[in-house]
């Protein structure tokens, strides 16, 4: 199973200039071969290799691994979208492999700059220097807000799932992030989070609106901030989740959502709200961390699941109430909407069966950040 890495560098002033020469350099080379594969209309790597792997050396500087990961590079963001043709920042990511990265210690990273290789201390929290003694690949340079910092792929071995016989309904929403099939549980509200992009997105503006330069400069300090606390509270929801589902014996069941936003239309004031719902993210940690503690999933079809009765099977759309109320037509059974939801959803996947392997689930097709790291656009 593949994970990410966090390592954040501490390179001197030199070698920051270093650094910095060396990814514009190579976003510059990017960016002008992302030209020449949209006019030639070609995705190969092989091609544009052929073509322009010289013109890349000479005109640019790059060294020959240098030359291949910026091919790969853009033939991978190219291949996205063939018919737009991709603009690259010039202080997007970098991905290094192992030709023109290593580590010559426990705090040390040696990387290839237009000048040699440098030597450059990190440093990294205990959770990802666990990860980093496993099996390295290839790494992004990433630099953030004047930080420097290495996203390093790594291996890290997944459990063997255990049998379960039983399943954890969890119901994704918008009101509430999460909530399980058990009785006694309290769903994950997402107030905090809500009030979090509230608060931001007004203060984004009133900065905006005011344009100074002590307001530009707090609006840099605010880029990405919501997005950060988003990921720590999905971290936090899925972890308690996984948790549950492991010291109980049970696998989770999950609504598959995929295409939900296609599908489903909101009133112009819920737009925003709906749209930084981040239920495939949440889907996705999820995922990892039932690999990482060989916990069963699956997912389910949602269709109905908040209008069914989970005592006597009736589905009527007037069973629900209201966005929290669900009160049953045929039998009068009430209880919190999302409750009734997780609820059918564990029974669904029970009678649903074989589990779908947890790589299948949408760990495999995630990539948060990548278009993000890699600084292209347009992207995923």
């Amino acid at each position: 199973m593949k994970l990410v890495a966090v390592a954040k560098l501490l390179p001197t002033s030199d070698q920051r200039a270093a650094l910095l020469a060396t990814m514009e350099r190579f976003n510059a080379a990017c960016d002008w071969l992302a030209g020449a594969a949209h006019a030639a209309g070609c995705a190969s790597q092989y091609e544009l290799q052929r073509d322009h792997y010289r013109a890349l050396r000479e005109r640019f500087g790059l060294s020959s691994q240098m030359a291949v990961r910026a091919l790969a590079k853009v033939c991978e963001v190219y291949k996205r979208d063939p018919a737009v043709r991709p603009t690259v920042r010039p202080r997007g990511a970098i991905p290094y492999d192992r030709r023109i990265l290593s580590f010559k210690a426990d705090d040390c990273a040696s990387l290839l700059t237009l000048e040699g290789r440098i030597v450059v201390p990190f440093v990294a929290g205990e959770h990802h220097r666990a990860r980093l003694d496993g099996a390295r690949g290839q790494a992004d340079l990433v630099l953030r807000k004047g930080r420097w910092y290495l996203y390093v792929t790594v291996d890290v071995p997944a459990a063997t799932p255990r049998p379960a016989t039983e399943f954890l309904g969890v119901d994704l929403g918008i009101v509430n992030l999460a909530t399980d099939s058990d009785p006694d549980s309290e769903p994950y509200a997402g107030a905090k989070v809500e009030a979090v992009r509230v608060r931001i997105l007004n203060l984004r503006g009133a900065l905006q609106q005011a344009g100074t330069p002590s307001a530009k400069r707090h609006l840099k300090r605010l880029a990405g901030r919501e997005a950060g606390f988003r990921a720590d509270v999905n971290h936090t929801i899925s972890k308690r989740i996984v948790a549950k589902a492991k010291d109980t014996g049970r696998a989770i069941a999950l609504e598959d959502l995929k295409g939900i936003r296609d599908r489903v239309t909101v009133r112009k004031s819920q737009r925003a709200r709906h749209g930084g719902w981040a239920f495939f993210q949440l889907r996705a940690f999820v995922t990892y961390k039932c690999q990482v503690a060989g916990v069963p999933l699956v997912l389910v079809d949602p269709r109905n699941t908040s209008r069914t009765c989970p005592e006597c099977g009736h589905c009527d759309k007037a069973n629900r109430r209201s966005q929290a109320e669900f009160v049953c037509k045929s039998c009068g059974y009430a209880a919190p909407a999302d409750y009734v939801g997780a609820r059918n959803i564990a029974r669904r996947a029970a009678v649903n069966r074989p589990i779908v392997p947890v790589v299948d689930a949408g760990n495999g097709d995630y990539h948060p950040s990548t278009s993000r790291r890699l600084g292209t656009s347009p992207g995923l």
